[in-house]
């Protein structure tokens, strides 16, 4: 195997190897985010209300910690290395992960998930490894492969997680996520090859640099606001999705399971349509795959607040997978293909900037709408957000599609 990996050019020897590591990254934070509410729940004696209050204050504090924290790790990988920045999210994650599987109360579980956000950008930082270096005919292809990796292991995650949830306890799921970090780490440090030039020291620009060398920095911003919006409405319903399953299913005692299925079915979707979209997308133009998504994810969110049977669930979220798997590929695309690969990493930093700002809002969003609505109310204002994103997208990339680029 490792003789035929030497054999084919780097870029696509690194994809590889990085496919393998985000889906162990992220198998093991699916293992454990989708019954994070779950957890809290045996961390105390809490009221409805309480609970997803604290559900949604414990996704946040991971995500604004991120937002703050990413774009200085942007600028290190430009100047240190997108290698160096994997296997620093790698460690520290792996530790925080293990500490989770110890906590005593929910304030010590939020006090680490700060943590995590303080360290992540593992996929991220693999993402933008790959894209810096990944022939220009050739991204929308690799970033599609790159998708399948994370969301192969969310698939999976969410199944193992919820069968050892229900047979042995929630802590030993973060117990084996921090261990598959750790692994991922091991295989970067041994077999990813970065051709990096570092920028060289004092060098380093500034944000207002940066965006001088973009030739449209108006778009790249409405990007981002697009990353955000889109975020926001998959955190607003992560939060509260096992707590509904829960009450889908009356309170029956393989609820860790069914939402292990239910969190698991987008995964399904986008393991089998993201390399396909992503190939369609660099041929038709990715704007029209990405109104695809938004047009998609309008006319399958909104009647997940009439659902009835947690089976319903999982069928509509296994559309919201094929959905997911043509808007985030094609976004990072579009950035790629906007960016000098200078400052790829910055622009990739900013982005899950963004994408941590959407993950703070999302929460709140779920939150104050499971207090006014109850949880259906978080999918039909989750659709209506997600159609009002689609038509700010088709407005803001109107430059890129006249120029042929999107």
């Amino acid at each position: 195997m490792f003789k035929k990996l030497e054999n084919i050019p780097i870029w696509q020897r690194n994809m590889y190897v990085l496919w393998v590591g985000v889906f162990l990254t992220g198998a093991g934070l699916s293992m454990v985010n989708p019954f994070l509410s779950l957890y809290i729940d045996t961390l105390g004696k809490f009221t409805k209300s309480e609970l997803s209050l604290y559900s949604g204050g414990t996704f946040a504090i991971s995500f604004l910690m991120m937002a703050i924290v990413s774009p200085l790790w942007g600028k290190l990988a430009d100047s240190k290395g997108r290698k160096k920045m994997i296997l620093r999210a790698g460690i520290g994650m792996g530790i925080v992960f293990i500490g989770m599987s110890l906590v005593g109360n929910v304030w010590q579980l939020i006090a680490l998930r700060a943590l995590q956000g303080a360290f992540g950008g593992f996929i991220s930082n693999s993402n933008a490894l790959i894209a810096s270096e990944t022939p220009m005919k050739r991204s929308g292809y690799a970033m599609g492969v790159m998708m399948t990796g994370s969301t192969a292991g969310t698939l999976l995650g969410p199944l193992f997680g919820g069968m050892m949830a229900d047979a042995f306890g929630y802590r030993y799921s973060f117990m084996l996520t921090g261990t598959l970090i750790f692994i991922s780490t091991i295989l970067v440090l041994f077999m990813v090859k970065e051709e990096f030039t570092p920028v060289e020291r004092g060098h380093s620009l500034s944000r207002k640099e940066v965006f001088s060398m973009l030739k449209y920095p108006g778009v790249m911003k409405g990007l981002f606001f697009t990353t955000m919006m889109i975020m926001a409405v998959n955190q607003s319903i992560n939060p509260i999705l096992a707590l509904f399953v829960r009450e889908l299913n009356h309170n029956g005692s393989n609820t860790a399971f069914l939402a292990g299925i239910v969190a698991a079915t987008p995964g399904v979707a986008a393991l089998i349509a993201a390399p396909r979209l992503g190939r369609i997308g660099d041929h038709l133009g990715t704007s029209k795959i990405m109104m695809f998504g938004f047009v998609l994810a309008f006319i399958v969110f909104l009647p997940m607040g009439w659902v009835s049977a947690v089976w319903q669930l999982a069928a509509l979220r296994f559309f919201i997978g094929i959905s997911d798997s043509t808007m985030m590929p094609a976004l990072q695309t579009l950035i790629t293909k906007t960016t000098p690969h200078e400052v790829v990493s910055r622009m990739f930093a900013y982005n899950q900037s963004y994408q941590a700002m959407g993950s703070v809002v999302g929460p709140i969003i779920g939150a104050v709408a499971t207090s006014f609505f109850d949880y259906r109310g978080v999918f039909i204002i989750s659709g209506i957000i997600i159609g009002i994103n689609g038509i700010w997208f088709r407005h803001n990339t109107k430059p890129l599609r006249e120029d042929g680029i999107a």
